[in-house]
């Protein structure tokens, strides 16, 4: 099956109903009683993580039974030209301490393209979707990106994780484009994606995450009219750990100035 436009919508019915099925997961213990295990990479788990992805599942299968699945907490299960890649709880560590930047993150992928996303902030109050072709929406509403071009006293730059970033050529580039921009943020998680769909920030900046961070997201911010590469300029995939993301103008500025200083 190919993913038409009409597959496409009643695919993103079933991944908003999937996302609700999260919400209401996750709402019985948000703020509530439950422990918390770290995993081996060192993050953290809960019971609502496991339950939600559960949720979600149950859900999807009941729709697409052939389907291939990719779960944070579960990993990957069957073989399908269709892929769901699932975080139950994208910001684990807001949720264990009770704060509401954290997210459910839905995407489907067919074959090597990402065609459908649902980021689904139940605690921040805002749901943003988006299919191949279909534009993309928060709460009902229209996206678009900015039209920054270059770094300049109206521009705004958000970061995520950076860790990585800082260790080499490109951290003195990140720094330079910081002297030269008007606002500097470090929203994280789903919010400075939100954000950059809304036109309401202009860049923002990843270099330690996982896709499945991010990969509804991906189609969200392209359908709202943003580049999106990792920081080599590659287009996101399974294997992607880092970000950029903007108006296609400062993205490819962006992407140009981090490209020289690796090649120096």
């Amino acid at each position: 099956m190919q993913p038409t436009a009409e597959f496409l919508d009643q695919a993103l019915v079933v991944a908003r109903a999937a996302a609700d099925a999260a919400t209401a997961v996750i709402r019985r213990y948000y703020r509530g009683g439950f422990e918390v295990e770290i995993k081996a990479d060192e993050t953290p788990v809960t019971v609502a993580d496991r339950a939600a992805e559960a949720a979600i599942k149950q859900v999807l299968r009941a729709a697409f039974p052939d389907h291939a699945y990719y779960g944070e907490e579960e990993g990957r299960e069957g073989d399908s030209d269709w892929l769901w890649l699932i975080d139950p709880i994208d910001g684990t560590k807001s949720f264990v301490r009770g704060y509401p930047f954290f997210s459910t993150q839905i995407a489907l992928r067919w074959r090597d393209e990402l065609v459908l996303g649902v980021s689904c902030a139940s605690e921040y109050g805002e749901l943003a979707w988006a299919r191949r072709g279909g534009g993309a929406w928060l709460n009902g509403e229209r996206l678009q990106v900015s039209a920054a071009e270059d770094f300049t006293a109206q521009t705004a730059i958000s970061f995520g994780n950076v860790k990585t970033l800082s260790r080499d050529a490109r951290w003195q580039v990140l720094a330079a484009m910081v002297q030269r921009c008007g606002r500097t943020r470090g929203y994280g998680d789903f919010l400075h994606y939100h954000l950059l769909a809304r036109g309401c920030i202009d860049l923002v900046v990843e270099s330690d995450l996982n896709i499945l961070d991010v990969a509804p997201l991906v189609v969200i911010l392209r359908e709202a009219g943003a580049a999106v590469t990792d920081l080599a300029g590659n287009a996101p995939d399974l294997a992607t750990t880092s970000l950029l993301a903007g108006p296609p103008a400062l993205h490819a500025r962006a992407l140009a100035e981090f490209r020289a200083a690796l090649q120096r």
